[in-house]
C-alpha cells in the first residue's frame, strides 16, 4: 500500500522538507559558530585575493592556482605576524629587566615634568600604590595565560582560515554559480544584488585597509625620520588603530609625543604633534579618495558596522561588520522598490 504524500494532509511534503531543511541549517549554524570569525576571514582573503587567481586561471591549473596563492597568504601574513609578536615580547621583556636592574631613571622624567609645571614622587607613588601595581601585575599575568589557553583553539581556527581560503580560491566560482542557481530570484536582480555588493565589499575591506595602510606607512616613516626604534612594530600599531573610526593613529603618535617632552626632546615631540595631526586628519580625506563615491556605503555604516561588527564577530568585526550593515540596505531597498513594481504592476492590469 503506498502513501499519498500529495494528499491533503495536516504535514505535507513540502512542508516536512521546508522543517528539515531549516533544522539541518540551524544545526549547521551551531557547528560553525566557535569558528566563524576564521571562516569569515578565509572568505574576505579569498575575495582579496581573487583578482590575482582569475590571472594565475591563465596559466595554471585550479588547485595549482589556488594552492600556491594559499601559501603566499600564508608567509606573507603569518611572518609578519610572528616577527610582531616576538618584537613585542622582546619589548616587554627588555622593559622588566630595566625595571629590575634600577635602570628605569625616574629622576629624568620627575626632572622634565617639572618643567611642565607637574611636580610628582615617582618612587614616592610606587610604593605608595605597590598593592594596587601588584593586584594590576597579577591581571597582567592571569590575561596573558588566558591568551596562552586560547593558543590550541587559535591554532585550530587558523587552519579553518587556510582550508576555506583554499576551497574558495579553487571552487568558488563553481559555489557561486550553484547558489545563483538555487535561490528563486531573477537572473536580472541577481546581478544587480552581485554588483553593488561587490562595490560595498570592496569599499569596506579594500578601500579601508587601503587607506589605514597609508596613514600607517606616513607615520611609520616619521617616526624613523625622528629617530625611533622599533619602527616596524609602531608601524603596525598604527596600521590596526587606523582601522578603527575616531580612533585611528592617534592612540599611537600622542603617547609617543609626551614620551618626547618627558625626555626633554621639545623639537622631535613637535615636529611629532605636527606629522601626527596631519596623519590623522588625513583619514578624512583618504578614505573618501581610496573608497570613492560610488559605494553604497557611508561614514554611519562604517562606524557602527566597525564597532558593532567587533563586538558580534571579533576582530575581523571590523572589515565584515561594515559589510553586513551596507548589504541589509541594499537588499531591502531592492525588496521594496521590487514591490512597489508589482504594486504598479497590478494596478494598472
Amino acid at each position: 500500500m503506498s502513501v499519498d504524500h500529495q494528499s491533503g494532509s495536516w504535514f505535507t511534503e513540502e512542508q516536512a522538507m521546508l522543517t528539515f531543511a531549516l533544522m539541518s541549517v540551524l544545526l549547521a549554524a551551531l557547528v560553525i559558530r566557535p569558528y566563524l570569525q576564521f571562516i569569515l576571514l578565509g572568505m574576505i582573503l579569498a575575495y582579496i585575493l581573487w583578482p590575482i587567481r582569475a590571472l594565475l586561471l591563465q596559466r595554471l591549473e585550479r588547485t595549482l592556482a589556488a594552492l600556491g596563492l594559499t601559501v603566499m597568504t600564508i608567509v606573507v601574513i603569518m611572518v609578519p605576524l610572528g616577527y610582531l609578536l616576538i618584537e613585542a615580547g622582546l619589548e616587554m621583556l627588555e622593559i622588566i629587566d630595566e625595571i629590575r636592574a634600577g635602570e628605569l631613571d625616574l629622576a629624568d622624567v620627575e626632572a622634565q615634568l617639572a618643567l611642565l609645571g607637574i611636580e610628582t614622587d615617582l618612587n614616592a607613588m610606587f610604593e605608595t600604590y605597590s598593592d594596587q601595581i601588584a593586584m594590576g601585575l597579577e591581571i597582567l599575568a592571569f590575561t596573558l595565560f588566558g591568551f596562552i589557553r586560547t593558543i590550541p583553539h587559535l591554532f585550530i581556527g587558523l587552519t579553518i582560515t587556510v582550508f576555506v581560503l583554499f576551497i574558495l580560491l579553487r571552487d568558488g566560482d563553481r559555489l557561486l554559480a550553484w547558489t545563483r542557481s538555487i535561490l528563486p530570484i531573477r537572473d536580472e536582480i541577481q546581478n544587480e544584488l552581485n554588483e553593488r555588493l561587490d562595490r560595498l565589499t570592496r569599499a569596506s575591506v579594500i578601500g579601508n585597509v587601503a587607506a589605514s595602510l597609508i596613514q600607517a606607512v606616513a607615520l611609520g616613516v616619521g617616526l624613523w625620520l625622528l629617530g625611533f626604534d622599533k619602527v616596524f612594530f609602531l608601524t603596525v600599531l598604527t596600521f590596526i588603530f587606523a582601522l578603527l573610526p575616531l580612533v585611528g593613529a592617534f592612540i599611537v603618535w600622542i603617547p609617543l609625543v609626551f614620551y618626547l617632552v618627558a625626555i626633554g626632546d621639545t623639537s622631535a615631540a613637535l615636529l611629532l604633534t605636527v606629522l601626527g595631526m596631519v596623519v590623522s586628519l588625513s583619514d578624512f580625506y583618504t578614505r573618501p579618495l581610496v573608497i570613492g563615491h560610488s559605494a553604497a556605503i557611508n561614514s554611519a555604516i562604517i562606524v557602527v558596522g566597525v564597532f558593532g561588527g567587533i563586538v558580534t564577530f571579533g576582530a575581523i568585526g571590523l572589515l565584515v561588520g561594515p559589510v553586513i550593515l551596507g548589504g541589509a540596505k541594499i537588499f531591502v531597498e531592492v525588496l521594496i522598490r521590487e514591490r512597489n513594481s508589482d504594486r504598479s504592476h497590478n494596478v494598472a492590469t
